[in-house]
């Protein structure tokens, strides 16, 4: 009996030529695994496809609701933002996959785990990173590290490799965008934006909306529910997480919303460009920070802020399954006990315009900030207050000024 490995499945190029080529380099049996985290139709098939391409099973796990509540929803209540643009969108998803992975590997008794990742990306670190957290045991194998064996360099190199192996490919050799889809995002890169000279090609490129330019001239009022720091209802109507993620894309995609264009510092060392397409997400971030700008106390917001970064930054580093993420994340729990209410605003040509936000939790005193003087705030209080929260300003002018008359 053959021994098992089961490879990280898209149904693309890339993860087709690898299944004859792990079984010719191998001798394995393949398991083919596709974790469906939002990909839409592109999972529409693929038992078949991988069946036919030469493994022995194939699994389509749909883990959507997981995805977005135990992935996503943690990012959105940390604001995790890796370098002020891009949401994490395939950051998130990658060490989800990995689990199951790992799962799916336990259940055939495998011996090894097989991913698609190229060695310049970040997600043969996530993957990694991942399978060892969760199975340290298990054998990974990476095909386009494996220098010897591996010897497609290219699109056309693989089509080729899958027909001299009687592989009826749905695919051309003609060039297109390396794309990852999820419930989250879409990203895009290859083409133009290899080169950051030029200017995306957004009619040939954007998937789930459109330029500002080509949005709706009227704007149109949302409003989105927290409980948590977890939103759970849209325009006054209570559902799944998942789903709210689904109708903010629509909503945000017709009104430009969430399109960024990003040089990023990858894990490896690289900088690379691309293109994000994020509009729920975009929403999602955009509310919950409306929310808790009501009701955190100052210093909590300023820790939170600096944590989420931190946070980000793990993420976007496949750090999913440490202590360091565990420790953060319950902070970051912490200060959601109350970030709940309601959060109104109006999308128009790729803006998130603020139409009103409250909170049974709120800090805001209307008669604290108002100019009329309330018995909380005496006017005359803050010049003691300025004195002492000025005085080492004072002291090393003083000091200065008395060391430039000692030097006359």
């Amino acid at each position: 009996m053959k021994e098992k490995v089961v490879l990280a499945y898209s149904g693309g190029l890339d993860t087709t030529a690898i299944i004859p080529w792990l079984k010719e380099n191998y001798d394995y049996d393949v398991v083919c695994c596709c974790v469906n985290v939002g990909q839409g139709e592109e999972t529409d098939g693929l038992e078949e496809r991988a069946l036919a391409t030469g493994a022995c099973k194939c699994y389509i796990l749909d883990v959507i609701d997981e995805f977005a509540d135990e992935y996503i929803a943690p990012c959105v209540q940390a604001n995790a933002i890796y370098e002020n643009k891009y949401l994490l969108g395939t950051s998130m998803a990658r060490p989800l996959i990995a689990k199951k992975l790992v799962e799916v590997a336990r259940k055939e008794g495998a011996v090894a785990i097989c991913h698609g990742a190229t060695g310049k990306g970040n997600d043969q670190v996530r993957f990694e990173l991942g399978i060892k957290a969760l199975a340290p045991d298990m054998k990974i194998i990476a095909p386009w590290r494996c220098n010897e064996t591996w010897n497609m360099q290219s699109r056309e190199d693989e089509i080729e490799y899958c027909r001299k192996h009687g592989i009826t490919l749905p695919f051309s050799s003609d060039s297109s965008y390396s794309r990852d889809r999820n419930l989250w995002h879409i990203s895009h890169e290859g083409l133009e934006l290899e080169n950051p000279a030029n200017e995306p090609n957004f009619d040939h490129l954007l998937v789930l909306g459109v330029t500002p330019e080509k949005a709706p001239n009227e704007g149109e009022y949302v409003t989105l529910s927290f409980e948590k720091g977890v939103a759970v209802a849209l325009n006054g109507k209570k559902m799944k997480f998942s789903q709210i993620i689904e109708e903010l894309n629509a909503l945000g995609g017709k009104h430009g919303i969430g399109i960024v264009d990003i040089v990023e510092n990858r894990v490896v060392g690289m900088k690379s460009r691309g293109v994000y397409e994020t509009p729920g997400g975009t929403i999602l971030m955009e509310a919950h920070q409306q929310l808790e700008e009501l009701i955190l106390d100052r210093d909590t917001y300023a820790v939170k802020k600096d944590m989420g970064s931190k946070y980000a930054s793990i993420v976007y580093e496949g750090k999913w399954f440490t202590p360091l993420r565990e420790a953060i994340q319950a902070f970051i729990e912490v200060t959601q006990e109350c970030v709940t209410g309601e959060v109104k605003f109006k999308l128009y040509k790729g803006n998130i315009i603020k139409a009103g936000t409250t909170s049974p939790y709120s800090l805001y005193s209307e008669t604290l900030a108002s100019f009329t003087t309330g018995d909380l705030y005496d006017h005359h209080d803050a010049e003691g207050f300025i004195n002492l929260f000025g005085l080492p300003l004072k002291v090393r002018a003083m000091l200065a000024q008395e060391a430039a008359k000692n030097q006359k």
